[in-house]
């Protein structure tokens, strides 16, 4: 920890809100990205972005951390510790089978209605952090993410399979779809968040 310290210290006030920048985007990320597109979303030069790097790989090594920072190449990854992959894999066993919880369930609908939705957007809808919960419903193939070119963010819409199992065919034969959709509420929850991402 001295060390990491050590290079804290050794950066300016603008190269601690890239250091700040670069650990939310790679927390809430949920695949590898390129030095390349990181540089490109927070606005500096691919030198910055290794320079920001190095005292986070140092903050979560695998020694002290459950959360690691993994390079390979141009690409890096913000992931579980690798020694810790079984007891990960036993927590999401038992997440993944029995029914869903209130909280995967009220994800699930605002997912259905809102969809496609970004994980940011779902967690300033619902106000609470969902990492585990979309994983989750990933892994029960209810629903999917899919790349979304003018973001690093992915977007999540319900699955072919969970409107199969609802009885559906479009997310539009929803009940109500058209007015919770469209709520007052939720479009200005989701109109703060996309300025707050653009500020």
């Amino acid at each position: 920890m001295l060390l990491y310290t050590f290079y804290l210290l050794l950066f300016t006030i603008m190269s601690m809100n890239t250091i700040l920048a670069l650990e939310s985007v790679l927390f809430v990320a949920s695949e590898p990205l390129t030095i390349q597109k990181l540089a490109k979303s927070l606005d500096v030069n691919i030198e910055e972005i290794d320079q920001a790097l190095a005292p986070l790989i140092l903050k979560y090594s695998p020694a002290e951390s459950g959360i690691v920072i993994l390079r390979s190449g141009d690409e890096i990854q913000m992931t579980t510790n690798p020694e810790l992959a079984t007891t990960v894999e036993q927590f999401t066993k038992s997440e993944v089978f029995g029914e869903l919880t209130k909280a995967q369930l009220e994800t699930l609908t605002v997912i259905g209605y809102r969809g496609p939705i970004t994980r940011p957007e779902l967690e300033q809808i619902r106000g609470v952090n969902c990492a585990v919960i979309i994983r989750n419903l990933l892994l029960r193939g209810l629903v999917e993410e899919k790349d979304k070119s003018d973001s690093l963010m992915p977007v999540y819409e319900i699955s072919i399979d969970a409107m199969r199992q609802l009885g559906i065919s479009s997310t539009a034969e929803l009940p109500d779809y058209d007015a919770l959709h469209n709520h007052e509420y939720i479009q200005q929850v989701v109109g703060d968040q996309l300025i707050s991402e653009q500020e």
